[in-house]
């Protein structure tokens, strides 16, 4: 499998836990029980994913993620004992792709890490070839799958990987409307009853990047019961 992933926890108990299932699976694993380390093994190590606990020493995991993503796109999974909107929130506005609350099931975990993975390195630049793929286009929007990039009337747009691809998803159909469950599983492979409200917050993310008027959204509109779809709107 090949890949290497940052396990950064406070509690050794945990982290054996999670480390043994990770190494069970294929996965190499490096440790660390303090933000700061973990953030010289991101500075050192090819870090290809990490799970992030938020209440650690000397650095924090939102002060952790925030330093990562200052440097790195890889994805980020906070695990937390954290279970309010507002800290879940939070993490995802700082740069985290997903977010597993404590107490947890190990295979819960391990389903997320595979599905991030797979996600985001089939979307690696690094895997595609230059000037592949349709530029798609919706409105003054204009999403380019070679330099995995997004502009809106000519302006760059910043994405986290999960943004782009829920945009990707939205602007490959105009008009359909697609449930929170479908834009999950398509964005990151594997959904979970406690990722509704983690979907509400990439949408009102988008939102915040590609509308003038975020509470009057001209492209990713809400239908009421359904889900969501982007309008070609001019």
């Amino acid at each position: 499998m090949g890949y290497t992933i940052l396990v950064a926890e406070d509690d050794s108990d945990i982290v054996e836990l999670i480390e043994l299932y990770l190494e069970n699976d294929g996965y190499r694993v490096l440790t660390a029980a303090d933000g700061v380390s973990a953030l010289e093994l991101v500075r050192r190590e090819q870090i290809d994913l990490a799970v992030l606990d938020i209440m650690m020493p000397r650095m924090n995991g939102y002060e952790l993620t925030k330093a990562i993503r200052a440097q790195s796109n890889f994805p980020i999974i906070i695990l937390s004992a954290k279970n309010a909107d507002s800290d879940k929130i939070l993490g995802l506005n700082l740069g985290a792709d997903d977010y597993l609350t404590k107490p947890f099931n190990p295979l819960e975990i391990i389903a997320r890490v595979k599905s991030n993975l797979r996600r985001f390195y089939e979307l690696n630049p690094g895997t595609t070839a230059p000037g592949s793929g349709t530029r798609l286009s919706v409105g003054g929007l204009e999403l380019d799958p070679a330099s995995f990039s997004l502009t809106k009337d000519g302006v760059p747009v910043t994405l986290t990987p999960m943004e782009y691809k829920i945009m990707a998803c939205l602007m490959k159909a105009p008009g359909r409307i697609f449930t929170k469950v479908q834009l999950y599983e398509a964005a990151n492979g594997a959904y979970f009853e406690s990722d509704e409200n983690t979907m509400m917050v990439h949408i009102s993310k988008l939102r915040d990047k590609v509308e003038n008027d975020p509470k009057n959204p001209r492209y990713i509109k809400t239908v009421r019961g359904l889900g969501y779809k982007i309008e070609n709107t001019q």
